[in-house]
């Protein structure tokens, strides 16, 4: 039988953080336990621990060369509110109300949109959240220092990337056509022609890379990103385990700029990073010119014979680069205390993936 209450200490069923009447979902419920709703819910939880405890996050932002560097950030910058403040509520995976006015059509929903219940204008912060492994299947057999994570990115991320950049310049969307070439943009009346576009792909890139240098100061949180480390690609939780990056939205672009830029000096075809750079662009220009994001015809007309399923993926010897840092090799919160982060006996909510794969690899000795 499960419990709802630890049986020794009569803690009820939960995560640190988000204690009953702090989010949109009952911790102490079965139902807000499912997988997705997990991988979202814990970040929050750990970042909410890493707070009490008194450390910053990681946080990844962009320089004036366009190169990431590493900071460190406070929780309650990321969430808005002190993370403990009775006024601050966590909602899952639902919209960011202040993007409803530059959006056409259906809006999209974002991992976490933090509240502040005390106000009218609730809305204080929308965060992307990827629980990420360490190391990934590109990295296991290479030393710990170049252990890396797989990111994986929905369309959504790259809508709410452009809703967050338009609507810092909602006041001066002009400022958006000062630096995107006037020339090349004309010149691509046919965006959905694959001839056509992948020639300007490169020219797009540094246009919104002129953009994002003009208003560098305006970055902020966008990508919650914790690692979990293992031992090897085993299940087995490394000592040191946990640890949270973030990724400003100017940093964010990284990932996929420069992976097109590389990929396409190696060969001239239009993939997913390219193509996102594209979305990206289509997407700023529509806002700059109609003052509105038509972001489900732009992913749907500008799909280049791909799947849109997901924007992008770039695995953990790419994403080395711009984490490696001791935090990564090292990180701060040992696997001994997740028992003070998931409460309560809530870790027999838990319904993971059973695959034969995986249990394979957890049963060595029936090679023996």
């Amino acid at each position: 039988m499960i419990l709802t209450k630890n049986n020794v200490f009569d803690v009820e069923t939960g995560l640190f953080g988000l204690e009953r009447g702090r989010s949109n979902r009952d911790f102490s419920k079965e139902g807000s336990w499912g997988k997705n709703k997990f991988n979202n819910a814990f970040p929050v939880s750990l970042s909410c621990y890493m707070a009490r405890r008194g450390l910053k996050l990681v946080y990844l932002k962009l320089d004036t060369n366009t190169q990431i560097k590493h900071e460190k950030i406070d929780v309650s910058s990321i969430f808005g509110l002190d993370p403990f403040a009775s006024e601050l509520f966590f909602s899952f995976e639902t919209d960011f109300t202040p993007y409803r006015t530059i959006v056409t059509g259906k809006f999209p929903r974002t991992d976490l949109v933090t509240l502040n219940k005390s106000t009218k204008s609730a809305c204080l912060q929308s965060l992307e959240v990827k629980l990420t492994a360490l190391p990934d299947n590109s990295t296991y057999k290479l030393p710990e220092t170049q252990y890396g994570c797989e990111i994986v990115v929905r369309p959504t991320t790259i809508i709410y990337l452009a809703l967050g950049i338009a609507y810092k310049l909602k006041d001066s969307p002009e400022l958006l056509l000062d630096y995107l070439d006037p020339t090349s943009i004309r010149r691509l009346s046919t965006w959905w022609d694959v001839d056509n576009v992948i020639s300007y792909i490169l020219d797009l890139a540094n246009d919104l890379d002129r953009i994002l240098i003009s208003v560098l100061d305006l970055q902020e949180p966008f990508v919650l990103q914790p690692v979990w480390k293992t031992i090897g690609r085993t299940a087995k939780l490394h000592e040191n385990c946990l640890d949270i990056f973030v990724w400003s939205d100017f940093a964010f672009t990284r990932l996929f700029f420069n992976a097109a830029r590389e990929a396409l000096g190696k060969k001239q075809e239009i993939d997913r990073y390219g193509r996102s750079i594209i979305w990206l662009s289509r997407m700023l220009l529509d806002f700059a010119l109609e003052g509105r994001i038509p972001h489900a015809d732009i992913i749907k007309t500008l799909a280049y014979n791909a799947q849109t399923d997901k924007a992008f993926a770039l695995n953990g010897a790419n994403t080395n680069r711009y984490m490696a840092c001791t935090e990564l090799t090292s990180p701060r919160i040992k696997k001994d205390e997740i028992k003070n982060i998931v409460l309560g006996g809530g870790q027999n909510f838990l319904s993971p993936e059973r695959r034969f794969d995986a249990a394979l690899l957890s049963n060595p000795e029936l090679f023996n």
